[in-house]
């Protein structure tokens, strides 16, 4: 997700091609042709520059919903039939199509294994959906930040914080004795909700920084961050 403006300049995009299974976006002001995944113009009058990133993260609709009840939806307009036809299976039909990427002997992960990419001062790192299916919560360290990556109550929301409170490093756990998705840390045994607020104890009212992940094919994210780091984990 990125700001729809450079250098204090608005600029409105439309689909233009795809490359590599990415979007290619151009700007209408000035033909520039942008890459999807990485925010980049990569050909016209503003090749080189870099869109500003917006936070996100991955979340399916209904905990989005819960969350934000009065937020608004985003949709194609009724008489579009065009993109009705263009969206139309674009997973399924997707998926048959071959994609560029390096083939590398040494990859733990098939091409299209799903990720959760992390970015964090110039440091990135994969988490294998598998990986965080399995050991939620995963606890790391990425450019020299504390975090911790999640799976929602739906099994299927993924969310990324930074541990770190007031210059001091959490230890959390997701409890498993409460109807609702709740975490500990083991510093304060304040309780915190899946939005990383501090719902009770010490730390109530406080609020964790949320890191941004992108969810990606592993070809896709190792194309655009060629030096990432892969999870570990170790499988049953």
């Amino acid at each position: 997700m990125w700001e729809a403006a450079t250098d204090g300049r608005r600029l409105k995009f439309h689909l233009t091609g795809i490359n590599n299974q990415n979007f290619i976006m151009e700007d209408e002001e000035t033909g520039t042709w942008w890459q999807q995944v990485s925010g980049e113009a990569i050909h016209g009058a503003l090749k080189g520059r870099r869109l500003n990133g917006i936070f996100h993260d991955e979340l399916t609709f209904a905990t989005w919903r819960r969350e934000h009840p009065r937020g608004r939806v985003l949709r194609p307009s009724e008489n579009n039939d065009a993109w009705r036809k263009f969206s139309e299976r674009w997973e399924e039909q997707t998926a048959k199509l071959p994609v560029v990427t390096q083939a590398d002997a040494r990859d733990r992960l098939a091409p299209r294994a799903v990720v959760m990419g992390v970015v964090l001062n110039g440091a990135a790192e994969a988490y294998p959906l598998e990986a965080i299916e399995r050991q939620s919560p995963i606890v790391d360290r990425l450019g020299g930040v504390p975090l911790i990556v999640v799976l929602g109550e739906d099994k299927k929301s993924v969310r990324a914080f930074e541990t770190r409170v007031d210059g001091r490093e959490l230890e959390f756990y997701v409890r498993a004795d409460t109807g609702a998705w709740r975490m500990l840390d083991g510093e304060t045994r304040s309780e915190w909700d899946f939005t990383g607020r501090a719902i009770s104890g010490a730390l109530a009212g406080r609020q964790l920084k949320k890191i941004s992940l992108l969810k990606d094919y592993w070809f896709d994210w190792k194309l655009y961050h060629p030096q990432t780091l892969i999870y570990a984990f170790n499988a049953p």
